[in-house]
């Protein structure tokens, strides 16, 4: 298994592919249960939202082939590895699910709840190949940090409001910030995937027609992802 890289990765065969690494992962709450979200619903750990979660980090390894199935790692530890507050990391996360998993409401730091994943992904991965050691993550491409804070600062305004007076699940308080800090701390890949989850998830209007969509598809374009990454889920209709 590879490492993911920051740019040019090849993702060729991946006509369907909508994400990739932690950001899949966040996506799936979508189809967590409504009423599995409820941390008192469950008297034992096993049986809660937490296990279903945990459950994705290990379906990641049978839904993509190798070098994508390894970027949950490079994900996790270019989080884990960086000076990032752990708030700074909860922001995103919890923008990234809609609230629906918050680690502060399972008693859990959002790194603790990263490490979760991680164990729960490696375990999995360790089936298949016990002598498995991940690699450690790729260095990060600083023309494609200004990049992304670029792109960040092309939607910022109606992303602030949208994270912050959501409709349901937790308030993603400081997404804006916190997200340049992912960027230029952690990772210019994640940071992007992390932007566009938020975006799909809040619905932030991005038409189709206008500039800021081709701006997103050509950021994605450059970091390699497949077609349906950016794509998939935008809410590109124009507003009249």
């Amino acid at each position: 298994m590879t490492g993911g890289k920051e740019s040019g990765s090849g993702y060729l065969e991946d006509v369907y592919v909508t994400d990739i690494g932690l950001t899949w992962i966040a996506s799936r709450w979508m189809v967590v249960d409504m009423f599995d979200r409820e941390p008192d619903r469950h008297p034992r750990p096993e049986e809660g939202p937490l296990a279903e979660w945990l459950g994705f980090a290990a379906l990641a390894v049978d839904e993509f082939d190798r070098s994508k199935a390894a970027q949950l790692g490079q994900d996790v530890q270019r989080l884990l590895r960086s000076p990032l507050p752990d708030e700074t990391i909860r922001t995103v996360w919890l923008a990234a699910t809609h609230g629906t998993l918050d680690p502060d409401e399972h008693g859990m730091t959002a790194r603790t709840w990263l490490r979760r994943i991680e164990q729960a992904w490696l375990a999995r991965v360790r089936q298949d190949d016990p002598a498995f050691v991940p690699l450690p993550p790729q260095p990060v491409d600083k023309e494609l940090r200004r990049a992304v804070i670029q792109m960040i600062h092309t939607i910022e305004e109606p992303l602030r409001l949208a994270s912050e007076q959501p409709p349901c699940g937790v308030p993603a308080t400081g997404l804006v910030t916190a997200l340049e800090r992912v960027v230029t701390e952690a990772c210019a890949d994640l940071g992007y995937r992390l932007l566009l989850r938020a975006v799909k998830t809040y619905s932030v209007p991005v038409p189709a027609a206008g500039e800021t969509y081709g701006r997103f598809v050509a950021l994605g374009e450059r970091f390699g992802y497949p077609y349906w990454v950016v794509r998939e889920g935008l809410n590109d209709r124009r507003i009249d």
